[in-house]
């Protein structure tokens, strides 16, 4: 019997320190609300610290009281993903700062729904510099800390939209199918260096950016309906995933898109 309970303690172990990110820094874009936020306090929760970045000072300091609560360190970082001159100091600093950069969460973005002939070239232009563009700025100033230390992590977070089409989404599907791309060559040139690059793509997701959409009776029955699970997400709902790819359980695995969308890309 006690045998049998040793085998069980050490199974049990080892499966939790494949998870485990105590000891471990991310840097996390986008992270002052949103999924960022609830992305970052994910990772807090497997005992990760926090380079929280953004442009939202006030958004960023409630993320690190957040954090702080779950015992891990936080900092907060400005960042504009626009100007590469703001995403090498933000990320010297971060480096400085904690001493390295183990894992990178590309997540700031932003979004223009109208339809193609309604959408202007300025709106197009800020879509795609903002989505698709600042992940390759943010990229490109952290992979040199991971390649430098021979590991690291890269999670860009793409969209139920880089797979799918759908009316009033020209530039943000163009954005998130981009990033889909990017991890998939990200992830060949960093792969000898141990550094690994995959995509989330989420689907719906209830949080105060969408509150418009989640108040639209129309729009919030089709996207239940079109939904195989029948609702929208919750923001923790996309903790594990973002724990799975930081973390030692997918060290063998990347170039990959994750959905993580109720069964959305299904169909």
């Amino acid at each position: 019997m006690s045998s049998g309970n040793t085998w069980w303690c050490e199974v049990r172990n080892v499966g939790a320190d494949l998870f485990s990110l105590t000891g471990k820094t991310a840097l996390v874009t986008g992270a002052s609300k949103g999924l960022g936020r609830a992305m970052a306090l994910g990772l807090a929760k497997a005992g990760c610290d926090l380079a929280l970045c953004a442009r939202d000072a006030g958004g960023l300091r409630e993320t690190r009281t957040a954090a702080a609560a779950l015992g891990v360190r936080a900092e907060t970082f400005a960042l504009d993903v626009l100007r590469r001159e703001s995403v090498a100091d933000a990320v010297e600093a971060v480096g400085g700062a904690f001493g390295g950069i183990d894992i990178l969460v590309n997540n700031a973005g932003v979004n223009v729904r109208k339809t193609t002939l309604d959408l202007s070239e300025n709106e197009w232009d800020r879509v795609l510099d903002t989505n698709l563009k600042g992940y390759f700025l943010v990229a490109q100033a952290v992979a040199p800390h991971m390649i430098r230390q021979k590991r690291g992590k890269v999670i860009n977070v793409s969209s139920i939209f880089g797979a799918v089409g759908m009316n009033n989404q020209l530039a943000y599907a163009c954005s998130k199918g981009g990033i889909n791309q990017m991890t998939k060559v990200m992830a060949i040139e960093w792969a000898p260096h141990n550094v690994q690059v995959n995509a989330i793509g989420p689907t719906y997701f209830e949080t105060p950016l969408v509150a418009t959409l989640r108040d639209d009776p129309e729009r919030f029955r089709f996207i239940n309906e079109r939904t195989p699970m029948g609702r929208w997400g919750q923001p923790e709902e996309l903790e594990g995933t973002v724990i799975f790819l930081a973390s030692k359980a997918s060290d063998f695995i990347t170039g990959q898109t994750i959905y993580v969308d109720g069964g959305w890309t299904i169909w």
